[in-house]
């Protein structure tokens, strides 16, 4: 299974973000190692070594992926420069933890050229890397035609046979595509490739097919034999895609309560949008046929006898809408919920936008409704990147407005239930959503940090205004947030970075190095810190508690703040819970250096929740 993609969603506009937990790289670390696991399964079933797999999973596309087709520019023959520090702290971590952490038996190579070097050819990337430091047991897939895109589109060697042998010897094993099985034995036969590097793949491809049972007679009896399509649409299955689509709908306005809405008490809803009752609006990119889809349409009809519906526009595109029909029914109804946003027209594979505003009229029927009702609107947008919406963020008609992304076969019935208050909404953004005015910035321009006039990427180095920040999303519930740890200075432990022959610090003497300080005097540098969370009500509901930290100053190349940790916890109307974070001053702490090597900065540190923040003096 050629799955996960865990590429940082670095430009708002990428066609392929949705495929992704979004744009920071401690959110994508943790979603590629527990979907891989997911997939692959779990070794506690069997006592074999390395463990049976039940998948063998793919973590893509490696490394610095995140472009399409932006203003005539083409993944397939783009060439990007990247920095070491980038590579090190935003682009490589989700593959290393794939690799480390989830035990991913395949890393697929991407398209991008990466400083001079197609990822499919880089010998330090496949080999050294993903083999030699991360230990990857498993095999290293290219992109589909990435091979021959790498002769026909980047012309990285003179020949076929130059370019197959190339890949092999730097460490690929499988072409999704027919190239390498076309020029390998010519490649061979003029003395370009051995039959040893044939070899080396070839082993790494068995290996992983014999861990997957394919050779050991009848698959029923393997541990995952007995899987089958009778496993997919089960009542517990159902219940998970409704979970996941209540957990990741996203609260982005409610002015003066207009949220939840009570059953019962609307007698008549007008449904209008595009979005509302297509399915398609449901998957986003990359699905199999879901199992009893409910469209918002049709959630909504399960709360409210009386409902109506307009699509309003012609499709997400919008360049026929029926604005007079659409505040007609607006102004002869109770409530006003509007299903706009994007779909796979905009964003997708081989497709990125130039624009982040909504498409054609949607802007405008969406302000004629709203000044048409009788009361606030509710806006629902179902898009998979960020969309500039400050016109509706300003507008006091529109009362509420939610991000469901794509949300999956349960989404409409997930919707309703926010909306009527069945469940309180806990989401929140996974990605930076910017103004129209970003779009100045070219995709190709790949600084995460800010420099002169360029604002940087991500929450974590982005200096320019916002829409809504990472993170961001509210509740119908208010909820307060304290750091404490156990200790004053849990981390100020210079006896342990002060051992004899331990060469910790810099040649400033400001900082610590990270590779010198070793993992055994990590371990011990560990402490615990615990975010204390009250519901002040008025309603129990999930929260997710986010903790950050921030550096003194965002000089040197230090981020503006760091999501270090996030847990969720059904809390009740007036509950105090205690949520606790491991803290490792080696991963947590440090920052990346401009040559990629990692450091951490004697002195003060802040951990952050909420609004609450916490000095840690390290080592000063």
């Amino acid at each position: 299974m050629w799955s996960p993609n865990v590429n940082i969603f670095r430009d708002p506009r990428w066609g392929r973000g949705q495929e992704t937990p979004g744009e920071d790289p401690a959110v994508a670390s943790r979603y590629g190692a527990a979907f891989v696991r997911g997939l692959q399964g779990s070794s506690s079933n069997t006592k074999s070594v390395p463990p049976v797999l039940q998948t063998s999973a793919c973590c893509k596309h490696a490394t610095a992926y995140d472009l399409e087709d932006w203003k005539g520019v083409s993944r397939y023959s783009f060439k990007a420069t990247v920095t070491v520090q980038d590579l090190a702290d935003t682009f490589n971590p989700p593959f290393r933890s794939c690799v480390v952490d989830g035990k991913a038996s395949c890393v697929m190579c991407a398209y991008t050229v990466v400083n001079g070097v197609p990822s499919c050819a880089n010998a330090d990337l496949l080999t050294k890397t993903f083999r030699g430091i991360w230990g990857l047991d498993g095999y290293v897939a290219a992109d589909c035609d990435a091979v021959a895109i790498m002769r026909n589109s980047q012309f990285y060697r003179p020949t076929a046979e130059d370019t197959v042998a190339a890949t092999l010897k730097a460490g690929l094993d499988i072409d999704c595509g027919p190239y390498i099985q076309q020029y390998a034995m010519a490649a061979i036969q003029k003395g370009k490739l051995t039959q040893q590097d044939v070899d080396k793949a070839v082993k790494n491809l068995f290996t992983t097919r014999m861990r997957l049972g394919h050779f050991d007679g009848d698959p029923k009896t393997n541990v995952y034999g007995n899987l089958g399509a009778a496993h997919i649409c089960t009542q517990e299955h159902k219940n998970l895609a409704l979970e996941a689509a209540l957990d990741g709908i996203v609260l982005l306005k409610n002015s003066a309560g207009v949220l939840p809405l009570k059953r019962g008490a609307v007698n008549s809803a007008a449904v209008i949008g595009h979005n509302a009752n297509d399915v398609l609006a449901l998957i986003g990119n990359y699905w199999g046929p879901p199992c009893a889809p409910t469209t918002p349409l049709q959630g909504i009809q399960g709360y409210v006898k009386n409902v109506k519906f307009l699509a309003g526009c012609n499709k997400a595109a919008c360049n026929v809408a029926a604005t007079p029909q659409a505040t007609a029914l607006a102004s002869s109804s109770d409530a006003v919920i509007l299903f706009m946003g994007l779909s796979q027209e905009q964003e997708s594979e081989g497709k990125d936008r130039t624009t982040l505003l909504l498409p054609g009229n949607q802007q405008s029927l969406i302000t004629a409704v709203a000044n048409a009702a009788n009361r606030p609107v509710i806006l629902v947008l179902l898009t998979g990147g960020p969309v500039d919406i400050t016109f509706a963020q300003a507008n006091p008609k529109i009362g509420a407005i939610l991000w469901a992304g794509y949300p999956g076969q349960a989404g409409g019935l997930a919707i309703a239930k926010v909306l009527f208050g069945e469940k309180n909404p806990s989401g929140k953004l996974p990605n930076t959503w910017y103004p129209e005015e970003f779009t100045r910035i070219p995709m190709t321009d790949m600084r995460m940090r800010a420099a002169g006039g360029y604002p940087g990427r991500t929450y974590r180095f982005y200096n320019g205004k916002t829409i809504y920040k990472f993170g961001y999303g509210l509740s119908y519930s208010k909820f307060s947030h304290r750091v404490v740890t156990g200790r004053k200075n849990p981390a100020h432990n210079t006896s342990l970075l002060a051992a004899p022959g331990l060469a910790a610090t810099t040649e400033d003497n400001l900082s610590y190095h990270v590779d010198y300080i070793g993992d055994e005097v990590c371990d011990q540098l560990k402490f615990l810190a615990v975010v204390k969370v009250q519901n002040h009500g008025p309603m129990d509901g999930k929260h997710t508690a986010l903790m950050f930290l921030r550096w003194p100053n965002a000089t040197d190349g230090r981020p503006t703040r760091q999501l270090i940790g996030f847990q969720s916890q059904h809390i009740k109307a007036g509950e105090k819970v205690n949520l606790r974070f491991e803290v490792s001053p080696c991963e947590h702490f440090s920052r990346v250096r401009e040559d990629g090597r990692k450091l951490i900065d004697k002195g003060s540190h802040f951990l952050k929740a909420g609004k609450h923040e916490l000095e840690i003096s390290f080592g000063a």
